[in-house]
């Protein structure tokens, strides 16, 4: 993946769906890299986003990579499902994943890069058989399931940990955060180790989603020291 670090992922699960268009063309105008899209089931967590449907409608409205983290239960059947909608990464969560080195091994096979997420109360060391096959190691800040809930302040003292394994194992994976990332917090998350910055109530709850954009990407650079 050649992307600019640090990158800011507008989560479109806190957009207005009735005007899906408009709200991701606001974003285009802030040249996003990547657009994240949480698909919700019911089961695995409390809540019903969307579908491949609803993903690739949004992917045709944008050039941006589409970041499609699954928090459902049996992810295995809908990886072809999400990857035929657009899908340029498929995340699958660690807790719902019995023989996750072959669901990672599935979604490369479809062509497309894989990440693992992990819930703030699983451990780190659940993800060190998989280490090096992975592309993206994605960390609930939140516990998943609806937006706009608070920070986990402990969520720091992981990424630090996370980013120490990352080196120690020599692997290669970017490292993202999703939940309550907001312009309070979001230096001190990439300046504790995160590569990519999900946004969602931040971002689209905005009077100018372009504007508030520009403001969490500079205040993402300045915890990667990029701005003086």
């Amino acid at each position: 993946m050649d992307f600019t670090l640090p990158i800011l992922a507008p989560s479109i699960l806190a957009s207005d769906y009735t005007r899906l268009g408009e709200e991701i063309d606001k974003c285009n105008q802030a040249d996003i890299q990547w657009l994240h899209c949480d698909i919700m089931d019911g089961h695995f967590v409390p809540n019903i986003s969307y579908g491949p449907k609803f993903v690739e409608s949004a992917g045709s409205c944008t050039e941006a990579f589409l970041d499609v983290h699954l928090m459902i239960e049996n992810p295995d059947q809908y990886i072809e499902r999400f990857v035929d909608a657009g899908a340029d990464q498929i995340t699958v969560h660690q807790e719902t994943c019995p023989h996750l080195h072959r669901t990672i091994q599935s979604i490369h096979n479809y062509g497309v890069t894989a990440g693992v997420a992990i819930n703030p109360a699983t451990s780190l060391q659940t993800i060190e058989p998989v280490i090096n096959e992975i592309d993206l190691v994605l960390l609930m800040s939140v516990n998943p399931g609806f937006g706009g809930q608070s920070f986990i302040e402990n969520t720091y003292q992981r990424l630090q940990k996370l980013s120490a394994m990352r080196d120690e194992y020599g692997a290669g994976f970017l490292i993202e955060v999703d939940g309550g990332v907001n312009l309070d917090n979001i230096q001190k998350v990439t300046q504790c180790g995160a590569d990519v910055l999900v946004a969602g109530s931040a971002v689209f709850k905005a009077k100018n989603i372009p504007k508030r954009i520009e403001n969490l990407t500079e205040k993402a650079k300045m915890g990667k020291g990029t701005i003086a």
